[in-house]
């Protein structure tokens, strides 16, 4: 049952956030901030682009928040081949000699893209249109894609050969960029243990979808003070060379600055943020805690920031 107002759902948005972090929990060790921010891109509406090096259990956690939130999940593994209609769909000739539709996997209400970055441009495209749209055209009829709709896409950060890297203006579609890292000793220490046993987690859902897109509107109507929206675009702004009040890291290293839609998801991302701390309003605090994924590939380095090992992330914390 829905809540009846807005701050009685603020209260149950809370207890139910926790909830499902303990869900996710019982598959997923560590990888707090991680969790962290896939779920606030999904109730953002947002879709994220995960980073990491193979077996940090990207796949699994895609496929256990999806069934914490009781959502459909498929997995498309790209591959050089992958043609545009192995992922949305095709038309068929049936046996009545009648055009039929038949869906991709792509209709689902969380894709995890493994390894986008190993597919042709042509194909990237008709799954950055679709996150878009959020519907794909085939043979001129229009097909909406399931609400909740969520792209979890991964790349991998240390083979770049044979594959085709996403032109910044795709990259932008992502609300956040998030890097998975080794998990410490004892966390691998209980990874481990967990998985070298016969037990199977229990990962029970928390929400349905219908719940989940009532707090996704929630996020957009909760209030947010105009000085917290002005230091978000402010913040954009401070990314972009040459620009009034840019710092000199910003001025020496960088090409292209973060555009509009990086303050959008800003205060969105503040809103979320606060909500998932049981609060009515964004503050800078929450700007602040998802401005790294936000930001990261959004700004372009030049040769100069290339040639000196300059690393986005040191650019973005000086910025912050």
């Amino acid at each position: 049952m829905q809540p009846t107002n807005d701050t009685r759902a603020v209260q149950d948005f809370g207890a139910k956030y926790a909830q499902l972090k303990a869900e996710v929990g019982k598959a997923i060790v560590g990888q707090e901030a991680v969790v962290d921010d896939v779920l606030i891109a999904i109730f953002s509406r947002g879709h994220a682009l995960l980073v990491g090096v193979p077996g940090l259990a990207k796949t699994l956690l895609v496929n256990t928040v999806g069934r914490a939130l009781g959502l459909t999940f498929n997995r498309i593994q790209f591959t050089p081949d992958l043609m545009p209609s192995d992922i949305i769909g095709s038309e068929i000739l049936d046996q009545d000699r009648q055009f039929k539709f038949i869906k991709g996997p792509l209709f689902a209400n969380i894709i995890l893209a493994d390894e986008i970055n190993r597919t042709p441009p042509k194909t990237q495209a008709a799954l950055l249109e679709a996150m878009q749209e959020r519907s794909v055209t085939a043979a001129g009829h229009t097909w909406p894609l399931p609400e909740p709709f969520f792209v979890l896409a991964t790349q991998n950060p240390i083979e770049q050969e044979g594959t085709y890297p996403l032109p910044e203006a795709q990259l932008d579609r992502f609300m956040f960029n998030i890097h998975v890292d080794y998990p410490t000793y004892q966390e691998e220490l209980a990874v481990v243990k967990a998985t070298t046993s016969d037990a199977v987690p229990d990962v029970r859902p928390v929400l349905s979808a219908e719940e989940i897109q009532f707090y996704q509107g929630l996020v957009r109507r909760i209030p947010v003070a105009d000085n917290v929206v002005e230091y978000a675009v402010k913040l954009a702004g401070r990314t972009r060379p040459g620009r009034e009040g840019a710092p000199a890291i910003i001025n020496d290293h960088i090409s292209w600055g973060a555009g509009p839609r990086a303050s959008q998801y800003l205060v969105v991302g503040a809103k979320c943020h606060a909500l998932t701390r049981g609060r009515f309003s964004p503050d800078i605090e929450d700007v602040q805690a998802v401005a790294r994924p936000i930001l990261r590939h959004r700004l372009v380095r030049n040769y100069k920031a290339e040639a000196e090992g300059v690393t986005v992330d040191r650019i973005v914390e000086q910025v912050l």
